[in-house]
């Protein structure tokens, strides 16, 4: 079994791969003062929970934006599952060519998905991560990565508003009935989620305009299914997207 783990800025998501199946899949905080040990208790209590039994983990993938907490699970995966984990970056064969100027720049959960979305859809192919940052990542017909586009997600601009402004409120992340918003709640979702779903089509057409070519449009994050529910241009959303492209990886290096 695969022990995959997610470390974004704001959560973290594992999950247990039984061949290619994923059995089990939790979200927790990205917690920089946890232990390993403290991490690893959580983690045993979950697979307990799940009735997946932690001795037959043989392998742990990491992909990681928060260098302190790969310390932290890599230092877990070896005391406590006792291997040594892939950590995922640009530096390793991902069976795809990067065509960013700097490979290692790329943060791993944007390779994750390209090697994932890639293989489940094939290219040219436009995969949006709604986290922390709002993601795209652009792979061309023969899966090379092109690059891609990062601007603030939801929360992080529902975030610095209430932070910016003295008198703008934190708001619930949900779409308004209309765009003009008839108080300050209403006026702030419509912007924030509205304002989101119009940049999202405006972006997938220039892309689709620089590639010469239709390309799909797959989504994933914790707000993918939201958000895909107000735009026509989102085809699929993949929620364990980053998990699979771990998986893949580590095949591909021969972990599992």
């Amino acid at each position: 079994m695969l022990l995959a783990i997610d470390i974004g800025n704001t959560h973290t998501v594992i999950g247990v791969y039984e061949g290619e199946t994923l059995a089990a899949d939790w979200r927790l905080a990205s917690v920089t003062h946890r232990t390993a040990d403290e991490n690893w208790l959580t983690i045993k209590s979950f697979c307990l929970d799940a009735r997946i039994d932690p001795a037959r983990i043989s392998a742990v993938g990491i992909s990681s934006v928060v260098p302190d907490l790969t310390f932290v699970y890599e230092h877990l995966a070896r005391k406590h599952f006792h291997v040594e984990p892939l950590t995922v970056s640009g530096a390793l064969d991902l069976g795809m060519r990067i065509q960013y100027h700097d490979p290692s720049a790329v943060g791993a959960d944007r390779l994750c998905n390209a090697v994932a979305g890639f293989a489940r859809y094939g290219g040219p192919l436009i995969i949006i991560d709604f986290g922390t940052a709002t993601t795209y990542d652009v792979l061309s017909a023969q899966g090379d990565y092109l690059g891609g586009v990062i601007t603030l997600g939801l929360e992080s601009m529902a975030s610095e508003l209430h932070r910016r402004a003295a008198k703008l409120p934190r708001v619930e992340l949900r779409f308004p009935p209309q765009a003009i918003g008839q108080d300050t709640v209403a006026s702030m979702q419509s912007g924030i989620m509205l304002g989101t779903v119009d940049a999202l089509e405006g972006m997938i057409a220039r892309i689709r305009s620089e590639l010469g070519a239709q390309a799909r449009v797959i989504a994933t994050g914790g707000l993918a299914r939201v958000v895909a529910q107000h735009t026509k241009s989102i085809e699929r959303v993949e929620p364990s997207l980053v998990l699979d492209g771990i998986r893949l990886i580590c095949t591909r290096a021969g972990k599992t």
